[in-house]
């Protein structure tokens, strides 16, 4: 150990463009954590999303376009368009104390939704990572049509 250390200082004059690249990566990945730990919501997975809904009845808002709506969403999920999003709305608006998901095809979407229901002060968000692609390679069941 005592070789390794005496060592250390030769390696790093030697290849400074390697610790300093590795030295960026360790930032950057510690920088992406420290913002997922206060964005303020929270990703599930879509087991999470199941025990979820089978203990309670969160708001799952699906931002997906109204086609793939109908192709496929998580039962009881309300549609609304990104495009008519608005967590000023008086119907959301009822709902800021209670569990929203925010839920499109792969997760993009939904992100840009949940940071916008908590800038609006909504306290309980989270949003399905990988959204409606995740959730069927998981295998788990997805309804048809406008219900």
């Amino acid at each position: 150990m005592h070789e390794t250390l005496t060592r250390l200082p030769h390696f790093i004059a030697n290849h400074v463009l390697l610790v300093a690249t590795l030295v960026v990566i360790i930032l950057a990945l510690v920088a992406l954590e420290v913002s997922r730990k206060f964005r303020g919501f929270r990703e599930l997975t879509p087991g999470s999303l199941v025990q979820m809904i089978n203990r309670g009845s969160p708001l799952v808002v699906d931002l997906s376009a109204f086609a793939d709506f109908e192709k496929g969403h998580i039962m009881g999920s309300k549609h609304v368009a990104p495009s008519q999003f608005d967590p000023e709305n008086k119907d959301l608006a009822k709902a800021r104390d209670l569990q929203v998901v925010t839920v499109c095809r792969n997760g993009m979407e939904s992100g840009k939704a949940a940071k916008r229901l908590v800038k609006a002060g909504f306290s309980n968000v989270a949003t399905l990572a990988g959204g409606i692609n995740a959730w069927k390679q998981a295998d788990l069941p997805l309804a048809k049509g406008r219900t």
